[in-house]
C-alpha cells in the first residue's frame, strides 16, 4: 500500500512540473534548436534564406577569418576583467554587508538591489552623459588642469558600466553563503591567535567559495552576452559578439550567420563557464579535505 501511495505521489510530482517543462521547452530549447538549425540553412544576398539547402559555410567562415577571432577575443577577455572586477569589490562589499547590524544591513541590501530596478539601456545613457567629450569626468579633469580624455567608445568604459550593471550578481550570492557562515568559528579561529586575514584567508574563504563561484559564472554569462552596453558604450568600432549578432540580423540580413555566431558564443560560454566550476569545486572540495 506504502508503495503504490509513493508510486501515485512520484506521478503527482511529475504532473504538477509539467506547466514549467512547457515553459522551458517553449521558451528555450525550441528557440535554441531553431537557432541551430538556422545555423546551417543557406544564405545568398540576391535571394535570402534557402530553408531547404544547408551548408557549413557559415561556421568555416567563422573559423577561418581573423575577424571574428579578435571580436571573440575581445569579449571574453573585458568579460573576464568584468568579473574580476566584481569579486575583488562584491566580496569585501559582501561581507561588510553581512557584519552589519540592523536597521543598516536592510538599507544598505536595499541600495545594493536598487540598481536592478533600472533599465540597463537606462544606466548605459547614464555613463554615456558621465565619460562623454562634454561629461562630468571631463569637466572635472578641465576643471583642475587637466586635459580632456577619450573614455567613451573604449574598452574602460563598457568594463566601468559592466561592473556597475554586474556587481549585484556577485553581492547576492557572496552575501547568501555568508550567511550560513558560524561566527563562532571566527571568534575561535581569533582566541587561538589567528590574525584577521588569516580567518578570512583559512575560515571564511573556504566557506563562501560555493557564492563566489556562482557569481562569477552568473557576471561572466551575462557580461559576455551583454549587448546594451557594448552597443552603447563601445560605439561601431568596439564591437563584442553581441553586438555582431545584431548587424548580421539587422544590418546584414545574413540570419544564419548571426545564429551560427551566437551557437558559438553560445558553446563557447559553456564551455569557459564548465571548465571554471570544475576547476573552482576541485579545489573547494580539495581544501575541505
Amino acid at each position: 500500500m506504502s508503495t503504490l501511495t509513493a508510486i501515485r505521489q512520484g506521478r503527482q510530482g511529475y504532473w504538477l512540473s509539467t506547466p514549467a517543462l512547457a515553459l522551458y521547452l517553449g521558451l528555450l530549447v525550441i528557440p535554441l534548436l531553431l537557432t541551430l538549425v538556422l545555423s546551417f540553412n543557406v544564405f545568398d544576398y540576391s535571394s535570402g534564406i534557402d530553408g531547404d539547402a544547408y551548408t557549413l559555410d557559415h561556421y568555416s567562415s567563422l573559423l577561418g577569418d581573423s575577424y571574428f577571432y579578435e571580436i571573440f577575443l575581445r569579449t571574453f577577455w573585458i568579460s573576464a576583467l568584468t568579473t574580476l572586477l566584481c569579486v575583488v569589490i562584491g566580496v569585501p562589499e559582501a561581507y561588510i554587508l553581512s557584519r552589519m547590524g540592523a536597521p543598516w544591513r536592510s538599507i544598505f541590501l536595499i541600495l545594493i538591489l536598487t540598481p536592478l530596478l533600472i533599465s540597463v539601456v537606462v544606466r548605459a545613457f547614464g555613463w554615456s552623459l558621465l565619460l562623454g567629450a562634454d561629461g562630468l569626468v571631463n569637466q572635472t579633469l578641465q576643471a583642475f588642469g587637466g586635459s580632456p580624455m577619450k573614455l567613451l567608445y573604449t574598452p574602460f568604459a563598457v568594463v566601468i558600466a559592466l561592473v556597475h550593471v554586474m556587481l549585484p550578481f556577485m553581492i547576492i550570492p557572496v552575501w547568501t553563503s555568508l550567511q550560513k557562515l558560524d561566527p563562532a568559528a571566527e571568534q575561535a579561529a581569533l582566541s587561538l591567535g589567528a590574525s584577521q586575514l588569516t580567518v578570512i584567508r583559512k575560515v571564511v574563504l573556504p566557506q563562501i567559495m560555493p557564492g563566489v563561484l556562482s557569481g562569477t559564472l552568473i557576471v561572466f554569462g551575462l557580461a559576455a552576452s551583454s549587448f546594451a552596453i557594448p552597443g552603447l558604450l563601445g560605439g561601431r568600432r568596439l564591437k563584442m559578439v553581441a553586438t555582431l549578432i545584431y548587424d548580421q540580423y539587422l544590418s546584414e540580413l545574413n540570419w544564419p550567420m548571426g545564429a551560427a555566431i551566437a551557437v558559438a558564443l553560445l558553446l563557447l560560454n559553456l564551455l569557459i563557464m564548465l571548465s571554471w566550476n570544475r576547476m573552482i569545486e576541485g579545489r573547494y572540495k580539495k581544501s575541505l579535505g
